[in-house]
């Protein structure tokens, strides 16, 4: 179930500070942090139960996520095991009224950025959700860079994703062309091609951008 109060507006009409998804069972607590958030004009969407965030959870939104350990049919743990299998980038604040040391540990192993125990001191819930919301920029950022570089690869060739996978090994022409028995002459004209198709300066300005990216040789 989706639980949602008025959303507040920023100052002089500006953009939120961010939007944050609330799923707890406890549906006083979601509308008492929604209102807490609401105040400095975070965005948030509340829901009590797993199924509804996850039909309304939008992975190509900048967002970050409160999570409750302990929910009836699907518990935070697996839904942070559920997005993280999904490859979801979405930064997740745990809470729960029963934590203990080694759930915490776990929680933050597994990559939450914070973990609190309920009640929790509402500077501190806010400025985790800030945290949060800095981190899922950031790793939002650099998602859309990698789609924009796979992007800028998908037009080559195979031989061609061939030879750029040699040159970040930092193969020389010569050894690409003895590699794979074609001219020298055939390996730079696959240089020109990929150079072409990617839109890149040079193969280094490319490899350079697909490295920042965090992609190597096998995902070429």
């Amino acid at each position: 179930m989706t639980v949602n109060p008025p959303i507040s507006e920023a100052p002089g009409g500006a953009a939120p500070a961010g939007h944050v998804y609330v799923l707890d069972d406890d549906e006083q607590l979601c509308q008492s942090l929604a209102w807490l958030l609401e105040s400095v004009h975070i965005r948030t969407e509340c829901f009590t139960d797993a199924d509804s965030f996850l039909a309304a959870f939008d992975p190509d939104r900048s967002a970050c996520l409160v999570l409750d350990v302990r929910m009836p049919h699907m518990g935070g743990f697996q839904v942070q095991e559920f997005l993280k299998a999904r490859d979801a980038v979405l930064p997740v604040v745990f809470v729960s009224a029963h934590g203990d040391i080694r759930m915490s540990v776990r929680a933050l192993q597994q990559g939450a950025v914070d973990f609190l125990e309920k009640p929790y001191d509402p500077q501190h819930m806010v400025e985790a959700v800030q945290n949060a919301l800095d981190l899922a920029r950031e790793r939002y950022a650099e998602r859309a860079d990698r789609h924009a570089v796979h992007s800028r690869l998908a037009p080559l060739s195979p031989r061609e994703r061939e030879i750029l996978r040699l040159v970040m090994a930092g193969r020389p022409s010569k050894s690409i062309a003895r590699e794979l028995a074609i001219s020298v002459k055939t390996v730079d004209v696959h240089r020109a091609r990929i150079r072409e198709k990617t839109g890149a300066e040079s193969l280094g300005a490319l490899i350079g951008d697909m490295l920042r990216c965090g992609l190597g040789q096998s995902e070429v």
